[in-house]
């Protein structure tokens, strides 16, 4: 089920009080446990929704040590909790299974929503939180593209106060990327706690100056899929070979640089200056076709890519992304870290010399 699938309006909300059911959690994302040495815990968080993203948010909570207690109306909540647990038993006492949404953020500092991709239904889903969670806690939508103004829009100003968007890139354990979106009434207290939390479990947020519809990573990604799409519907290439240009080129750059830095590079001396100056004009001079993203304009581009691919990801193409995803990381994190310490022969002749 996707986080869109899940329905968690119009469902009973009776007051929070009892012990929940013990659920489950899953293995700690590679850095999480550096990012919590010698702080304090986490705060007991709330994840509403439990889709592909809430349930990554819910394995990114408990890894950094905080309780999590976890709501969705879905009939199978417990079975995918247990599964979880099968795969990081250590974890098992930290992510709770919570009967209904007012006992999930009973008590939490912070509610993570993953909930359906829906104004009308997040604006009421929001309501209902701010009535059952505590007046401290922070109130937060995954959502990748409604803005915290709309979910806000039926709160009281002290309410409105503590709602943003905190968009991740799926999986939010992996990926280290969590946009931070205010509102129009969002107060900067909240941000700055927003903020806190993330980089207290190894993320690196980004904060954006104003609203904008799909945020920063989807507007990218969507100009990217509309060039992509624009190629292939044109006869110029297959799904799978743009697939193969972006892993072998642009892919590996954006890994290391973004597309600005990249670009200041590639300018040599002059920089970015001196590439707009150089390049700039041939890049000027490339057409845009706009693709047809209609159903029947993209029909053909998806019956390609599932011809490539197959009619869904496998798990195993999955799991084989978020590695190389891992690996990537973990060498930023090493060269981050400084130069290894020398080994061999060399080190022992430069110790000697000391």
């Amino acid at each position: 089920m996707s986080d869109s699938d899940l329905d968690l309006t119009n469902v009973d909300v009776p007051a929070a009080g009892g012990a929940p059911p013990s659920g489950g959690s899953d293995r700690p994302a590679a850095g999480n446990q550096e990012a919590r040495a010698g702080q304090p815990r986490l705060g007991p968080v709330a994840v509403v929704g439990a889709g592909t993203i809430g349930l990554s948010w819910a394995r990114l909570f408990a890894s950094c040590g905080a309780p999590v207690r976890i709501f969705d109306p879905r009939p199978d909540l417990a079975e995918v909790c247990a599964g979880i647990v099968a795969e990081a038993p250590e974890c098992e006492d930290l992510l709770i299974v919570a009967k209904c949404l007012g006992e999930a953020v009973d008590g939490v500092r912070l509610v993570q929503e993953s909930g359906p991709e829906d104004p009308a239904a997040k604006t009421q889903l929001f309501a209902d939180l701010a009535e059952y969670a505590p007046d401290e806690a922070l109130l937060v939508s995954s959502s990748s593209a409604i803005t915290a103004s709309t979910i806000a829009a039926r709160m009281t100003d002290a309410d409105a106060a503590r709602v943003l968007i905190a968009h991740p890139f799926n999986p939010p354990h992996v990926m280290p990327l969590v946009e931070i979106v205010p509102g129009e009434r969002t107060a900067p207290e909240s941000v700055e706690r927003a903020l806190a939390i993330y980089r207290r479990c190894g993320k690196e947020p980004v904060v954006l100056r104003a609203e904008a519809a799909g945020f920063v990573g989807n507007r990218l990604q969507n100009a990217v899929l509309r060039e992509a799409a624009g190629l292939v519907q044109r006869g110029v290439v297959s799904p799978a070979d743009v697939d193969a240009v972006v892993r072998n080129s642009l892919g590996l750059r954006w890994a290391a640089v973004g597309p600005f830095e990249g670009m200041h590079m590639g300018g040599g001396g002059q920089g970015f200056r001196g590439f707009m100056e150089h390049i700039g004009p041939s890049f000027a001079a490339i057409d845009i076709h706009e693709p047809d993203m209609s159903p029947d304009g993209m029909a053909p581009v998806v019956e390609q890519v599932e011809e490539a691919y197959g009619p869904y990801a496998s798990a195993e193409a999955i799991r084989r992304r978020d590695a190389i995803q891992a690996g990537v990381l973990r060498v930023r994190e090493e060269l981050d870290a400084g130069p290894p310490r020398r080994s061999g022969p060399g080190a022992q002749t430069a110790a000697r010399k000391k």
